[in-house]
């Protein structure tokens, strides 16, 4: 375990042990300004002895993985979760605007030439990723001295991966050429013939039936199935949508890798001349080179260069989450057609969701609150440690 300094000018000093951290908070020379990673402050000048260090970026949209390491040593490790919620979140604001504007301006005219996105826009979703990447690079560089930041970055053929035999032209002849619309394909793939009971109940009528829903899945064939009428009643009267599996994975999350790669590494370089990138193939054949177990933070340590560097014993793990909900009302309508308020006071007793607390000499957090004083308290993994603590039995940790 290693305690991180920041010199009496707020600029990064190399780690020192936890025993030599107390003697300096003892002889108070030092001052605490994090506690997580714990971090203290010289009160004193010091001559600023460095040694170079190298930060390794295992770049996800879902999982990211730090390492910060000499040649000797890992001085910081960390797992990263980032948020998966906003598209579906956005998908939500649609559904009310839309609501609310047929409701309120039903003959509301038509919007034009107010459309165009300024250059370099990114669709809100890919946005938090990149900015929760800079952000933990921002992190580490605020408590070591880096000398040099090296990014793993990924393009995939989205093509080549539903199709291994593709070749030149046929990129630009998808399966749906030759049709009308998805729906026109969709049908002609199941062969006008309903998917669930194969034409049994002899209902001419046929529908598309998303097998997840539009908001989340999208509108590709492979999101889509053949039904009749009287089956997609059922299949949504009765709750049996589970019943349908997509063929293939979505394709979402090497979509946006590809997306993002090229906007985060400009982005970082700008901040931070030193960055470099190096790709997964060459990740890969460090870590079998070096018998290493497959992990975001092994991969990471191995992205810094120095792959044997010895492990601290200490890992950190960072979840982003949503900082307000700024929905008015409630989605479900009351009688009488009244939309109960989603109004709800920041802090409940002195807490608020995500802060960090300790409850019975365990650390946890707050995933949930009611305004008698009673919390969800679980650890970040989402383990739980009690569905319904009173607030007069926990403390606040900074």
């Amino acid at each position: 375990m290693f305690v991180y300094i920041i010199n009496k000018h707020g600029k990064p000093l190399m780690p020192c042990s936890p025993r030599k951290a107390r003697l300096l908070l003892k002889q108070k020379k030092a001052k605490v300004v994090r506690r997580t990673p714990f971090t203290i402050q010289l009160l004193y000048g010091s001559s600023g002895y460095k040694q170079p260090v190298s930060l390794g970026v295992d770049m996800g949209t879902r999982h990211v993985g730090i390492s910060a390491t000499t040649k000797k040593d890992v001085l910081f490790e960390a797992e990263a979760q980032l948020r998966t919620d906003i598209v579906e979140l956005l998908a939500i604001r649609r559904q009310f605007r839309r609501s609310r504007r047929n409701r309120k301006t039903r003959y509301r005219e038509a919007r034009f030439l107010n459309r165009r996105k300024p250059e370099g826009w990114l669709p809100p979703s890919i946005q938090h990723k990149i900015n929760s990447h800079i952000k933990l690079i921002d992190l580490v560089h605020n408590i070591l001295p880096v000398t040099s930041v090296t990014i793993e970055v990924a393009a995939f053929d989205t093509q080549k991966l539903k199709n291994l035999n593709i070749r030149g032209v046929e990129y630009q002849q998808g399966e749906q050429m030759g049709f009308w619309n998805v729906r026109e394909y969709v049908l002609y793939r199941d062969n006008h013939t309903c998917q669930y009971c194969k034409g049994k109940k002899k209902d001419p009528v046929l529908q598309v039936h998303h097998i997840e829903s539009r908001k989340t899945g999208g509108d590709s064939p492979d999101n889509l199935i053949t039904l009749c009428k009287t089956c997609h009643h059922e299949i949504h009267e009765k709750g049996l949508e589970h019943i349908f599996q997509r063929k293939r994975p979505p394709m979402r999350d090497a979509s946006q890798m590809t997306a993002m790669r090229w906007a985060m590494f400009s982005r970082i370089r700008e901040k931070y001349s030193h960055a470099n990138i190096t790709y997964g193939y060459i990740t890969k054949c460090i870590r079998i080179a070096n018998g290493l177990s497959k992990s975001h933070m092994v991969d990471a340590r191995c992205i810094s260069g120095n792959p044997l560097a010895k492990p601290s014993g200490t890992v950190y793990l960072l979840k982003f989450v949503r900082k307000n909900n700024r929905q008015l009302h409630k989605a479900t309508i009351l009688k009488g057609g009244k939309r109960k308020s989603n109004k709800a006071p920041r802090f409940v007793k002195g807490f608020q969701l995500f802060d960090k607390v300790v409850y019975e000499r365990k650390e946890c957090f707050i995933f949930g609150r009611r305004s008698s004083g009673y919390f969800d308290l679980r650890l970040l993994d989402g383990t739980k440690v009690h569905a319904s603590a009173s607030w007069k039995s926990m403390l606040v940790h900074c």
